[in-house]
């Protein structure tokens, strides 16, 4: 497999410190809970929490809405969270956002359980291929509309392991 690398391990090691940043001013005293969603998320978010200051708690939420590289346009939950979220501050950390389609699913299935405020992390957006329009308070990198592998996206459970994000 040839590799374009898009975005350094520099570059993205900089803007998850930029990130942290931001939430440790926003989140102080909150106590938030940070969702990371599986499996493309879990580099991000390790790498994300780790430079947190504040206290936090983590969980995790399983989904599926692709079949090897693309969208089936048909979200399927495969692990919810084990933690209430009512009444607490919730951060939903995901790699990448495209379509919307799963963002939305998010919004409308976590936001029926009354959390205290709902906002997305995410780490690549790909605004052009966006069907459902999301709120994205805190995103590293715009990327154009490429099949992107590496910093925990993969192709068919391969390449996850790159510490850039490459074009696939």
């Amino acid at each position: 497999m040839q590799n374009k690398v898009l975005i350094s391990k520099q570059d993205i090691d900089k803007r998850v410190s930029e990130i942290a940043e931001e939430i440790n001013r926003d989140y102080e005293g909150k106590n938030p809970i940070l969702v990371g969603v599986l499996k493309g998320s879990f580099i991000f978010l390790a790498d994300l929490v780790r430079k947190l200051s504040i206290p936090h708690q983590i969980d995790f939420l399983s989904l599926a809405s692709y079949d090897n590289d693309s969208s089936s346009g048909v979200v399927r939950v495969n692990s919810d969270l084990t933690m209430n979220i009512e009444k607490r501050h919730v951060l939903i950390v995901e790699d990448i956002i495209d379509t919307g389609v799963t963002t939305t699913y998010i919004l409308d299935n976590l936001g029926t359980r009354n959390p205290a405020s709902l906002e997305f992390v995410v780490l690549l957006d790909k605004k052009e291929c966006r069907k459902k329009e999301v709120p994205i308070k805190y995103s590293g990198f715009d990327i154009p509309d490429q099949f992107v592998v590496g910093y925990g996206l993969d192709y068919n459970q391969q390449y996850r392991n790159l510490p850039y994000v490459a074009r696939l």
